[in-house]
């Protein structure tokens, strides 16, 4: 428990299937006391590290449309609910966390969420104690060599500039055409990150129009005027606005891809994949449906939602 670990380094998201995936069958129950709590019985079994084993977050961390949302649910769970999680599930997350790491060294990008995990990890490991957060010392130790693992390969990673070639630069595409890659990011701190690595694009991103698309794109026309009512002053100020606007109703989330319900037979699984549903093999079943919107039968699961089904 004494080991020193390396000291880590301090780092964009765009609007917008390695193996074959085993898929969840879910009961779902609610049980009421204050609030309502979902739980989740999975086939016999109700841990998240199940969960996330049988879905493959592992491998799916290298398909770039489930990337996002599982560098989200591991910041959840990594600031807010490790001391919460089983021996088992603290073991599978870290484990996920090194494959994050190993795919932003050969990708190449997104390392600021990388750095962003790694510096909630180095606050897990300084305030790290018998039962706070991790348990026993053997699985401290296991923990330790994981986290050391990880360090090692953030350490090595080196962002590399192109390579010269007949392609052309960013730099040199024209500035209509660097406003449109702008107008596609949907955070404003990619934004923020765009203006302090070229000038071209922090003349760009100071213009009304890339932060009011933002805003569009983020809240609904009744809560942008109900900002601009509050603040007459501020109504050509379009970051100003869209401030405002994140801290009084939060962000949209939006990821490529995310994982899905299915109402029919409670199953959690990724929509680009799809599952055996109870449906395609009952032809009664199969009739009821008939007058039924299917795109409605999945429900699409933010990161929130997902750790909720197992009162995280």
């Amino acid at each position: 428990m004494n080991k020193n670990l390396k000291m880590l380094k301090n780092g964009m998201k765009m609007k917008i299937p390695r193996k074959k995936k085993t898929k969840i069958p879910l009961t779902i129950t609610n049980t009421q006391e204050q609030n309502i709590i979902v739980k989740v019985n999975i086939a016999g079994f109700n841990g998240l590290s199940e969960a996330l084993k049988r879905l493959d977050f592992r491998s799916a961390v290298h398909d770039g449309r489930r990337f996002h949302y599982i560098c989200k649910l591991l910041d959840l769970l990594v600031s807010h609910r490790l001391n919460a999680l089983s021996g088992c599930a603290q073991r599978v997350l870290f484990n996920i966390i090194e494959e994050v790491a190993r795919q932003v060294s050969q990708s190449q990008q997104n390392k600021h969420m990388l750095d962003r995990l790694l510096g909630q990890l180095r606050q897990v490991v300084e305030f790290a104690c018998w039962g706070r957060p991790l348990g026993s010392t053997i699985l401290w130790e296991q923990h330790l060599n994981t986290i050391n693992r990880i360090h090692e390969i953030a350490d090595r990673i080196e962002i590399r500039p192109p390579s010269d070639n007949k392609e052309p630069q960013f730099e040199q595409l024209p500035e209509e055409c660097v406003r449109e890659v702008l107008l596609r990011l949907a955070d404003h701190q990619d934004l923020e990150r765009s203006a302090h690595a070229w000038g071209v694009m922090a003349r760009l991103v100071d213009e009304l129009r890339i932060w009011r698309e933002l805003c569009q794109f983020h809240f609904s026309p009744r809560q942008i005027q109900s900002v601009i009512d509050n603040s007459p002053n501020t109504s050509e100020d379009w970051q100003l606005i869209y401030h405002k606007l994140r801290k009084c109703y939060g962000l949209r989330e939006e990821y490529a891809e995310m994982i899905q319900l299915c109402r029919n037979c409670r199953c959690l699984f990724w929509h680009s994949i799809g599952h055996p549903c109870i449906a395609d093999t009952d032809p009664n079943f199969m009739e009821k449906l008939e007058d039924v919107d299917k795109s409605s039968l999945y429900v699409p699961i933010p990161p929130q939602a997902f750790l909720k089904f197992f009162s995280l």
